[in-house]
C-alpha cells in the first residue's frame, strides 16, 4: 500500500509529496506526519479531511507541507504503519468531546484541558469568526470598545455582517462612526497580524467568555421563578421548600422582583421611572403592596405622582395576570438599565452587583 502512495505522491507533483532516495531520513514530527498523511491521500481522497479543519488548523498543516521537503520511501512506510497500527490497536476510532477529553489530559494539564474543552462547547460556529458571530452584541460590544479603533474594525469585517450591524449598534457613538470609516478604508490584513488576532481572541475573550457562561443553577433557576406569574410562582416554591428547603432558599436570595425595587437608590429609581410608560407603571402598582407604591410616589414629582395615584383610581379592577406581566416587564427594564451600567441593583445581603 505505501509503495502504491509513494509512487502515486511521486507522479503527480500537484500532490506535493516528493519522495526522493536522496532524502535525508529524520524523525517526523507530529503537524509533519499530518502532512506527510494528507499529501499522500492526495487532494480527491484527503478533501473530506481538509473541510473538516478549521482555518487555524490549515495554516498550521500548509505551513508543515511547505517546509517539509523531500520524504525517504522509508519515512513514509514508517509513518504508515504506524498510523494503521495505532488505528488497528484501539479497534474503532471515535471522535467525540469525551475522547478528544482523555487524549487531551494524556499530556496537558487539566487546567489547560478545561480552557480548551470549554472553549469547544462555547459558542456554535467552526472558527474564529464563526463563533465570534454567535456572541451575544452586548457582550461582544462591551469587549470590543476597550480595543484600538483599527482593531475593532479588523474584527468586525471578519464576522457575519448582520452581526457587525448589531454589534456597531450597541457600540458608543464616536466610537462607532471611527470603526465604520476605518472598515471603509481597509486593506487586506497581513496573514500575521489577523493570526496574532485570532491567537488573542481565543486567549483572552472566548476563553473567558466560555468560564463566565458557567452559570450556577440556582441562578438559572431563580432567573425562571422571576418569570413565573404569582400563583404558578409560590406553587413551585411551596412544593420546593417542602422537598429542599435549601434550594428553595437559595433561589430567594437569588429572585429578583418587582418588590425588590425598593432597594433602588433614588438616582437609579428616577432613571427607572423614566424609562417606564405611565400607564404601564399605573398597572404595575395597582397590584402591589403599600410601602412600594409609595416608595415609587416619593421618587416623583407632586404633580407626577397624583397623576398617577389618578390613573391608579380610575383604572377600577383589574386582572391580577396582567399586573404580574407589567411588573414583570418593569424588572426587565430594570435589569437591562443595569446591564448597561446606568443603575446599580443592590443584593438582598446588601452588596451591590451589576445585573445582567
Amino acid at each position: 500500500m505505501s509503495q502504491n502512495l509513494a509512487t502515486n505522491s511521486g507522479n503527480q507533483a500537484s500532490k506535493g509529496l516528493v519522495i526522493g532516495a536522496d532524502a535525508t531520513q529524520r524523525t517526523l514530527k507530529g503537524d509533519e506526519k499530518a502532512a506527510v498523511l494528507l499529501l499522500s491521500l492526495g487532494p480527491d481522497n484527503g478533501k473530506p479531511i481538509w473541510q473538516e479543519l478549521d482555518e487555524i488548523e490549515i495554516r498550521q498543516l500548509s505551513r508543515a507541507m511547505v517546509r517539509l521537503g523531500s520524504i525517504t520511501q522509508q519515512m513514509l512506510d514508517d509513518l504508515l504503519v504506524e498510523f494503521v497500527t495505532k488505528v488497528s490497536s484501539t479497534g474503532s476510532l471515535s471522535g467525540n468531546a469525551e475522547s478528544t477529553e482523555q487524549l487531551l489530559l494524556s499530556f496537558l494539564t487539566s487546567d489547560r484541558v478545561d480552557t480548551i474543552m470549554e472553549e469547544i462547547r462555547g459558542p456554535a460556529g467552526r472558527n474564529i469568526w464563526e463563533k465570534l458571530s454567535n456572541v451575544q452584541e452586548d457582550i461582544l460590544g462591551n469587549y470590543l470598545k476597550n480595543e484600538y479603533p483599527q482593531t475593532i474594525a479588523v474584527i468586525l469585517s471578519k464576522i457575519s455582517t448582520d452581526h457587525t450591524s448589531r454589534v456597531l449598534g450597541v457600540l458608543p457613538d464616536e466610537l462607532a462612526l471611527d470603526v465604520v470609516q476605518r472598515m471603509l478604508a481597509l486593506d487586506p490584513v497581513q496573514e500575521e497580524i489577523l493570526e496574532k488576532i485570532e491567537t488573542t481572541l481565543r486567549s483572552e475573550f472566548m476563553s473567558t467568555l466560555s468560564h463566565t457562561q458557567r452559570r450556577d443553577s440556582h441562578e438559572q433557576m431563580a432567573e425562571i421563578f422571576n418569570s413565573f406569574d404569582r400563583q404558578t410562582e409560590a406553587r413551585f416554591m411551596t412544593s420546593l421548600e417542602d422537598n429542599n428547603r435549601d434550594s428553595a432558599e437559595r433561589i430567594k436570595e437569588l429572585m429578583f422582583t418587582f418588590e425588590d425595587l425598593i432597594r433602588l437608590d433614588s438616582t437609579a429609581m428616577q432613571t427607572l421611572i423614566q424609562a417606564i410608560d405611565k400607564k404601564e407603571m399605573a398597572l404595575a402598582l395597582k397590584g402591589a403592596n403599600e410601602t412600594v407604591k409609595e416608595f415609587f410616589l416619593s421618587n416623583m414629582s407632586a404633580r407626577a405622582a397624583k397623576l398617577l395615584a389618578d390613573d391608579m383610581e380610575a383604572m377600577g379592577s383589574v386582572r391580577l395576570k396582567d399586573v404580574d406581566e407589567m411588573q414583570a416587564k418593569i424588572v426587565s427594564t430594570a435589569k437591562d438599565l443595569s446591564a448597561r451600567g446606568e443603575i446599580v441593583i443592590a443584593k438582598s445581603d446588601g452588596s451591590e452587583e451589576m445585573v445582567s
